[in-house]
């Protein structure tokens, strides 16, 4: 990019191209009142507080252009007078309180820089205000119409939700839907608050006033819902959170957020926090001290050694905890147990990502980084669903869209994106390898590969080319119910563009043949050389929980071990004894529903699962149980009394992400730091200490005194790993891995040289469409897909203890009109589904989103019991479950 000199007040500055006058005032450390600007939106010019001359001009610096030599004046005594003239107006029509103490806005300091005095703003009021949202307060009365609000939800967010209504002096900032600010089409991201110059839109509470452009001192932290990996600010007072602001130099986030890492703190203080352990006796669960509860975990570990060897013993360590922490509970259950007993919940997520994208590349990663995917000329979305379930890479890759960029959705419902989007993909369930070798072979057909890229850094050309020869568009539209013709206009919108990426999710893994799914949609990317080159941005999986990378990474997993080393071979179990001074095991261990099968037959002794409450995400749900109820000891670390929590022998109290130290690992491959804004509650411990605890209980030392020395320790045995400290990411905010060395950038892009198979080459698959495990018929004519909504995070245990339950309060199913005509379901009333395996209950939604013979739903409400309903049926390479493909009927009542 060049750069454009210009002299403000005498001193020479260069700003980008493109760049504003203010840009270029800023630049020259120069501040001006700028009530209608904010950087993250486009320019409007209406207030006239940004006024300077520009060679001799008088004009509004925000929507004035920088144009090489131009001569810019900030500082005479009649920009100052005008500047000033043009705040006493807007203040004049507000009323006092626009200006009191109690509205630190940015229009009172603007006023105090101005020399505009408060008694300026005599307003008379009386206009009123909407308080019916639980985040966003609107007082009309201190609205000045400069519409930062309505452009930052337009342009940052995308969901064009509000509007200026009204005309002249009566011009208010409204809902578009005209009704209470409750009901409207807002998701709560906050954006209109942090914006808002003068306290209009705030946030009710303690945080009013705070806003992203001005804050009091803050914690940094990194947000612990969905893997986007969203830079905070935490503002604390008298040990407790009382706003979260989005940072403006967020890496990944930009200065913007989502309902839940902006504003869903409440389960902080929920008075169902645990704060002290709790003990099964007599078949209840009582409050004792650690020393006891430890000494209790201690004996029932040696007595399942006793009776079954190490590998009677198991732990689901968490996406939900640090780096470090999953670090020491792997290293824990290998050095001090000696088992490879550990997994972690991407195994019912991602786990064919890991699979699927190692084999196809030779890393488990993404292939890009997010701002290059953003740069792509067209996106494919597959089997995702970002506006609702990773709202912060939806709006970025909605204003892609939005500026030009070409966009196919391949979702079986008609999700955030698919709107948006030149072609939207619907195919039937469980039909995603049949639809990707059909794009596969209009590319083919059409010569929309790159020949040079296949031959020189790809291999498998020639069976794959014999396996699309039984793909063509006609016989995959019979299997996927894609329309022929869509198929095609799909696979020449990517195979023409100049730099196409592919951005997947859950509706890619979560199959039978999860792997061949994502092993099939890599091929895409490899035909067209859009992997490791700069002619595209790879493929790019969208993670769910906020580290479920990380947990992976750090060897939670039992045939990998910290940096993806196997432990089948003989030189990675080396390196791991090197560090740690133990023999490792190298038999891999067992995986989550190998754990719950080993448990049911009496093989696993002992079960320790840590942050994740699996009996409300884990399918078939029953099973889960009984698996725990067979176990003689199950020791859960959690925030609150889950019902996996509720079947323990042992419940550790631990702490949030808002409360420990270390790192996570987003969504496209970035170390970033977490650090505490509060204390834990009570008792409750970091999982850090806790596992310490535990092995000090069982007569063992694990070093790694402090969350900094593990992920050193970490990066002495995992070489990809080796140039990320805490210090570093102090200094730089965020490193990607691969990082091999401290003095060396991580790599952002992957397999610019070659690919990280043994052979460096990337590998085609050619595996065949298989059906999925579970089919519709006359007892079960509904095909099911459960997944995300917008204000709701997993199990719900933190997002439903708020006021995310006002906006979200029940969980609702999905349908479309045809099939609620069909089964007589009315609109709003309560429903039953059932299954081959359970049955819930849910509170039935009309509408076209869902295909007919299909229906949708989130599991977020446990009470609902959605997860009884899913079936034992797993990808056959990970053990991943088929979430998205169960049979059911459902009952009116």
């Amino acid at each position: 990019m060049t750069g454009v000199e210009i002299r403000v007040d005498g001193t020479g500055v260069t700003v980008p191209d493109g760049a504003s006058l203010l840009a270029a005032v800023k630049a020259a450390g120069i501040d001006l009142p700028s009530l209608c600007s904010d950087d993250r939106i486009s320019p409007a010019g209406s207030c006239r507080t940004c006024l300077v001359a520009a060679d001799g001009r008088t004009v509004a610096a925000c929507v004035t252009p920088a144009v090489p030599g131009v001569q810019v004046e900030t500082g005479t005594d009649e920009l100052r007078r005008l500047r000033r003239e043009a705040v006493e107006v807007i203040v004049s029509a507000l009323p006092p309180r626009a200006l009191s103490d109690d509205n630190p806005s940015e229009l009172a300091e603007v006023c105090r820089s101005s020399g505009v005095a408060p008694d300026t703003a005599q307003g008379a009021g009386g206009r009123g205000g909407d308080d019916s949202h639980p985040y966003v307060r609107l007082d009309r009365d201190l609205c000045i119409a400069c519409g930062r609000c309505v452009r930052m939800c337009a342009e940052v967010q995308g969901t064009f939700a509000l509007t200026l209504a009204g005309r002249g002096a009566d011009t208010v900032v409204a809902p578009g839907t005209g009704g209470p600010w409750a009901e409207s089409d807002c998701v709560a991201c906050g954006g209109c608050v942090d914006t808002c110059p003068t306290g209009a839109l705030a946030e009710p509470g303690p945080a009013r006033g705070t806003t992203s452009a001005h804050r009091p001192p803050a914690t940094r932290t990194t947000c612990g819902y969905c893997g986007v990996g969203c830079t905070l600010d935490v503002v604390t007072a008298g040990g407790e959170v009382t706003a979260v602001l989005p940072a403006r130099d967020g890496p990944v986030n930009q200065g913007h957020a989502c309902v839940k890492g902006r504003f869903t703190h409440g389960f902080l203080t929920s008075p169902e926090r645990l704060t002290r352990p709790l003990l099964r006796r007599g078949g209840r669960l009582e409050p004792v001290g650690w020393e006891e509860a430890l000494g209790h975990v201690a004996r029932g570990l040696r007595a399942a050694l006793a009776d079954g060897g190490p590998d009677a013993v198991a732990a689901i360590s968490s996406a939900r905890a640090t780096n470090e922490e999953n670090y020491l509970v792997q290293k824990f259950m290998r050095t001090v147990i000696g088992t490879n007993n550990v997994d972690n919940c991407s195994r019912l997520c991602h786990s064919p990502s890991a699979a699927g994208l190692t084999a196809s590349f030779g890393l488990s990663g993404g292939t890009d980084g997010f701002d290059d995917v953003e740069r792509s000329d067209c996106l494919l979305v597959v089997g995702a669903n970002p506006v609702e379930a990773h709202p912060v890479v939806g709006a970025r890759l909605l204003r892609s869209v939005l500026r030009g960029a070409g966009l196919v959705v391949a979702d079986p419902r008609a999700v955030g994106l698919a709107e948006h989007a030149d072609v939207h993909l619907r195919p039937r369930p469980g039909t995603n390898v049949a639809l990707f070798h059909g794009l596969a072979h209009v590319l083919l057909a059409e010569g929309l590969t790159d020949e040079e890229f296949l031959r020189e850094r790809a291999t498998g050309l020639d069976r794959l080319t014999e396996l699309l020869a039984d793909y063509p568009p006609d016989r995959v539209a019979d299997i996927t119910g894609v329309p022929a013709a869509d198929l095609v206009t799909a696979a020449r919108l990517y195979g023409e563009a100049e730099c196409p990426a592919i951005v997947y999710g859950l509706g890619v893994t979560e199959h039978l043949h999860g792997t061949d799914g994502v092993r099939s949609l890599a091929n895409l990317a490899i035909l067209r050389g859009a992997v490791g080159t700069g002619r595209g941005y790879g493929v790019n999986p969208l993670r769910g929980q906020n580290n479920v990378q990380g947990a992976s990474d750090m060897g939670a997993l039992p045939d990998l071990l910290p940096g993806y080393g196997r432990v089948v071979d003989p030189t990675a179990r080396a390196r791991a004894e090197a560090v740690w001074g133990v023999p490792v095991p190298g038999r891999p261990g067992l995986r989550i529903p190998e754990m719950f099968a080993a448990a049911r037959t009496g093989e696993l002794r002992a079960l320790w699962v840590i942050g994740e409450d699996v009996c409300a995400t884990d399918p078939d749900a029953n099973e889960v149980a009984a698996a725990l109820d067979a176990c003689p000891l199950v020791v859960c670390s959690e925030l609150f009394l889950s019902e996996t929590a509720r079947r323990a022998d042992v419940v550790l109290p631990v702490a949030s992400w808002l409360e420990k130290d270390g790192t996570f690992v987003n969504f496209d491959r970035r170390f970033q730091r977490v650090r505490p804004a509060v204390p834990p509650p009570g008792e409750a411990r970091s999982d850090f200490d806790v596992v310490h605890a535990v092995a000090s209980a069982m007569g063992a030392g694990l070093g790694c005194p402090t969350p900094a020395a593990a992920l050193a320790e970490c990066g002495r045995l995992a070489p990809a790993f080796a140039g990320v400290s805490h210090d570093r990411l102090d200094r730089e905010g965020a490193v990607p891995w691969p990082c091999r060395d401290p003095g060396r950038p991580g790599e952002t892009k992957l397999y610019r040289d070659r690919f990280a198979t043994a052979d460096g080459r990337a590998h085609l698959s050619a595996a065949p469409y298989l059906p999925p495990g579970e089919h519709p018929d006359d007892d079960y004519p509904l095909i099911l897909v459960t997944g995300r909504r917008w204000a709701h995070y997993n199990s719900g245990s933190m997002t439903r203890r708020g006021a995310n339950i006002v906006l979200d309060p029940v969980d609702l199913l999905d349908l479309h009109p045809d099939d609620a005509h069909r089964y007589a379901v009315r609109d709003g009333e309560p429903v039953t589904l059932e299954s081959r395996h359970g049955r819930a209950r849910l509170v039935a939604r009309i509408g076209e989103q869902t295909a007919s013979g299909q229906v949708f739903c989130s599991f977020h409400f446990p009470a609902s019991g959605v997860n009884r309903l899913t079936s034992g049926h797993a990808d056959t390479v990970t053990s991943c479950p088929e979430y998205k493909v169960t049979a059911v009927r459902v009952i009116a009542s």
